[in-house]
């Protein structure tokens, strides 16, 4: 115990609910004096920068030396550092190479090979498709395809940066996803009563062969498929990006940050548990890469040296970064957008799949909703 004199009592819980019950305690001040936020709760929950310690102030404490400062500025509320970003991710792709090989086709690398994966999965079972994607992954599918096309950000200073006319088209080729059996339709995944796609049992005995996840949820993704009962000894690959134009479509943001509530009795403390956690050898190495690769230079530095750190999320992260161009804006996960199954993503894809909204449609009401959000 590096530091005898602080105590420090966790508070865990599912994931499901979570940022309601949290946002409530945040607004309301009754959060714990350390908090792990997701990447939009700075924007959506820092009350003008009155909710969170100014971090800025606390720098004697926290080595803020260690961060990209270009990752410490979209944590800033009117100037003031709302939180420190814990690591950096994206999305990438996972696949069943055990059922590409029984179907015998290619893991996909461009959208003809995702096109024939569709085919062959279905003539050679009906139930056994090449991807899944729920509705807040079809939309990061989809920006990744338009990103992909068009070499542009999907927000440009707070403004959106794609047409109706090219979300639509976007929109478009999800459609066409389903139709030529790439990926199942949103009632299909339902029906499965499954609470997220790497839980859902045709991914764990491989009907579903491919899954569009965060580089930090690698871990999670390969052991439920490896523990497979039904089918043991299947193959986890880490795929590569598939090519949709001359871009490298893709985001990375940061998973996740550590906030310090303002009207805390102990910052110093506080402070100190934060650098601890991101920066400090000890703390370094009981995270781990349990958040994925840490922000933190050193934190880095000290994983390497000690060859620390699951590999799998090592391999991961490392193609995230190394091939994603864009940044994903500050507001694309306000949970307004976001939320299951309230959100506007959910609303547009789930409406989207059962055919009861056209792709102009939704091309309409995504654009509307977002530009609403944009300028609050």
């Amino acid at each position: 115990e590096k530091y005898p004199n602080i105590t420090v009592e966790c508070e865990y819980g599912a994931w499901t609910g979570w940022e309601e019950k949290q946002s409530l305690s945040i607004l309301s001040g009754d959060c714990a004096d350390v908090l792990q936020l997701g990447s939009n709760w700075v924007h959506d929950y820092s009350k003008g920068g009155e909710s969170f310690l100014d971090l800025y102030q606390y720098s004697d404490i926290i080595d803020l030396t260690q961060f990209p400062e270009d990752k410490l500025k979209e944590d800033e509320v009117n100037g003031k550092l709302m939180a420190i970003p814990i690591s950096l991710t994206g999305r990438l792709f996972y696949w069943n190479k055990t059922t590409f090989d029984e179907i015998g086709v290619p893991i996909p690398t461009d959208e003809e090979s995702l096109m024939a994966a569709g085919a062959a999965f279905k003539a050679y079972n009906e139930d056994y498709y090449p991807l899944a994607l729920g509705e807040y992954d079809r939309m990061i599918f989809m920006v990744y395809y338009l990103e992909s096309k068009y070499g542009k950000d999907w927000v440009t200073d707070g403004k959106m940066n794609y047409t109706e006319a090219e979300i639509q088209e976007g929109l478009e080729f999800m459609n066409r996803l389903e139709a030529e059996h790439v990926i199942p339709s949103i009632a299909t995944i339902n029906g499965d009563m499954s609470d997220s796609l790497d839980k859902n049992a045709k991914w764990i005995d491989g009907k579903y062969a491919g899954l569009m996840e965060w580089d930090s949820a690698v871990t999670k993704v390969k052991d439920a498929m490896e523990g497979s009962v039904n089918k043991p000894n299947q193959e986890f690959v880490i795929g590569d990006f598939i090519k949709f134009g001359e871009y490298q479509g893709g985001f990375t943001k940061r998973s996740m940050d550590f906030a310090i509530k303002s009207s805390t009795e102990h910052p110093k403390e506080a402070a100190m548990l934060v650098n601890f956690l991101l920066n400090e050898p000890e703390g370094v190495e009981i995270c781990s890469t349990e958040r994925g690769i840490p922000c933190s230079k050193a934190a880095i530095s000290i994983l390497n040296e000690k060859e620390i750190g699951d590999s799998f999320v090592k391999e991961a992260n490392a193609k995230v970064l190394g091939y994603s161009q864009f940044s994903q804006d500050s507001q694309f996960d306000n949970s307004e957008l976001k939320a299951n199954p309230d959100g506007l993503y959910y609303k547009v894809f789930g409406t989207l799949s059962s055919g009861d909204i056209t792709p102009e449609e939704g091309a309409k009401t995504l654009c509307e909703g977002i530009t609403e959000i944009l300028e609050q």
